[in-house]
């Protein structure tokens, strides 16, 4: 049909849905989220109130961002084209932030600030309602009561979980594993903030390296006529043990501050509590290990300051032991157990060199009958304990922690190194050496704070031999002493460079502490329901049966259907 001055008026024609994609004349082409709307010519029918009076080719290119965020300029251009043929574009620029200053730019994100702003964190904070609720009164806002990321849950704020709640949902030795059918209250999928990921267990490092302070200020004093030792050794590594204990503790202040709830959890953790015994037997080790040119003799208001908190610890958990529960001793019996008793030789071994004659045989005596219920209970290892781990194998040498201080306190307390404290010491002994001949026992498995059980038992059974051999001189003890000394430093050595390794450079030595994230209600269990029709087969419900799943068949009125019921 021709376009002339006396042709009737053409009809509207409008693409069908064959012409939306690949289509030719006065077609809509459409690709994601971009089309483009061609303007046919003058050979094509359409509305003359639509066409202009040339006859030229036009497109409008419109493109659409998926996103608002997506859109960082849109500006219209023209471009290069022949005579007669105008294009239009609707683009994106792309073109660097000098070029377009005003462009829609979505903020670059920061993983740790992401972390510190995730509301999920909350519940462990110790302010994070009231400073929430406080800055936004001063803002003239005013929050939700009832919203959850503001209001922490009431056992949140003040209940503290039962050791059933832990016994429930974790497992393992030392409660840290979480049972498959158990959620935690942070997210599993990324890494916590670093103090959420600092337990009280790094106070182990303190403890390790505070004793070698003691063992060469011992070995400087002893082995005068067969190696010079210089008391500049026991200076230097007392001002280690001093740096250390000092950035050790003021990292997990900042825990007690920013998240004391989380502290309140390995409180309340039925293994983990042994642990707080640690900082103050590191104080002992350090008021023990310190250089006679510093002070020669310590003020005696210093013992008392150091030894009450292990007295009320011990009260606690020495009562819980006694008294049953899920608290009792054979319930929670665990190699870390000897941390809560080794306190008590630790603070008669310092208060018998400080002239305290009470005091010192009190705490012994404390100590000495509940290492003997302790060490039956892990030597006999009861129904209810379960085997440890291969990466948990080095706490066993806490068995050598006890005796070995044990025969250093007994022989101060007494003045000299008679046959108790010989006796202790050979138990201490016994044990050493039957640990260290099962080489395979301690290798093979991946390294973690718990290393550091090593540490200050070997340091002890190297401290006591070095006072056995001044009782009873000659090359054997000498040379034992010698051997276990230098076992004990290579050992602390290799240890602290490579939990330095792994802290700065690896940034692998805190993972998440799964232990404290438990929630504090068991989720209520979830019943799987299975419907068996005529096409099933019974296989199904025997393999149920057979592996003990109770299965109920439940009649339907229908045609010759019903239900199984999966019981859980």
């Amino acid at each position: 049909m021709e376009n002339g001055k006396g042709s009737p008026e053409a009809p509207i024609r409008y693409p069908g849905s064959d012409q939306i994609v690949g289509s030719d004349d006065g077609a809509m082409k459409q690709s994601g989220s971009s089309f483009e709307m061609m303007v046919p010519n003058g050979n094509d029918v359409v509305s003359p109130i639509d066409i202009p009076s040339q006859q030229t080719t036009q497109s409008v290119s419109i493109s659409i961002p998926q996103s608002p965020l997506d859109a960082k300029r849109v500006f219209f251009k023209d471009k290069d084209s022949p005579a007669r043929n105008l294009n239009f574009g609707c683009e994106i620029d792309e073109t660097g932030p000098e070029k377009t200053p005003d462009r829609l730019t979505t903020p670059v994100k920061n993983p740790r600030m992401d972390a510190m702003k995730d509301n999920r964190y909350n519940s462990f904070k110790t302010w994070s309602g009231r400073l929430e609720r406080q800055l936004s009164v001063l803002r003239g806002k005013s929050l939700p009561r009832n919203d959850p990321e503001i209001n922490p849950p009431q056992n949140i704020q003040g209940e503290s979980l039962s050791a059933d709640r832990f016994f429930d949902a974790l497992q393992g030795p030392e409660l840290e594993t979480l049972r498959p059918s158990e959620e935690i209250m942070l997210p599993e999928d990324k890494k916590w903030p670093f103090l959420l990921r600092y337990p009280i267990s790094s106070f182990g490092i303190c403890l390790g390296v505070s004793s070698q302070a003691i063992l060469w200020k011992s070995a400087s004093t002893a082995w005068t006529h067969f190696i010079h030792i210089s008391l500049r050794v026991n200076y230097i590594l007392w001002c280690i043990s001093i740096l250390l204990f000092a950035a050790v503790a003021s990292t997990y202040l900042l825990k007690v501050i920013f998240y004391f709830e989380a502290v309140r959890r390995e409180y309340y953790h039925p293994i983990r509590v042994n642990f707080f015994f640690a900082p103050w037997i590191a104080l002992l080790f350090l008021a023990i290990g310190i250089p006679q040119d510093l002070h020669a003799h310590l003020p005696h208001w210093l013992w008392y300051v150091l030894m009450t908190p292990i007295l009320c610890l011990e009260l606690k958990i020495y009562g819980q032991w006694m008294s049953g529960g899920q608290r009792r001793l054979s319930k929670v019996a665990n190699p870390s157990n000897h941390l809560a008793v080794v306190g008590n030789f630790v603070g008669a071994l310092l208060g018998a060199s400080m002239g305290l004659k009470e005091g010192p045989i009190f705490f012994f005596a404390v100590g000495l009958a509940h290492y003997m219920v302790l060490f039956v209970t892990l030597y006999q290892r009861l129904p209810t304990n379960e085997t440890l781990p291969k990466e948990l194998h080095p706490v066993f040498f806490l068995f050598v922690a006890a005796p070995s201080v044990a025969s250093m306190a007994w022989a101060k307390i007494s003045g000299s190194f008679d046959y108790g404290s010989r006796l202790a010491y050979f138990i201490a002994l016994f044990l050493y050496f039957s640990l260290v001949v099962r080489v395979n026992f301690f290798r093979g498995f991946k390294f973690s704070l718990a290393w550091w059980a090593y540490t200050f038992p070997m340091t002890g059974a190297a401290i006591a031999t070095i006072r056995y051999s001044i009782e009873v001189p000659n090359i054997v003890t000498k040379g034992l002493s010698l051997t276990l000394a230098i076992a004990a430093t290579v050992t602390v050595t290799g240890l602290l460079i490579t939990t330095i390794v792994h802290a700065f450079v690896l940034r692998d030595l805190f993972p998440n502490d799964i232990g404290i994230a438990i929630s504090g209600q068991k989720p209520k269990a979830q019943r799987k329901w299975y419907r068996r029709n005529t096409c099933g087969s019974a296989k199904d419900i025997e393999h149920q049966v057979n592996s003990g799943e109770k299965v109920v068949q439940v009649p339907v009125i229908s045609s010759g259907l019903g239900v199984a019921v999966r019981v859980v």
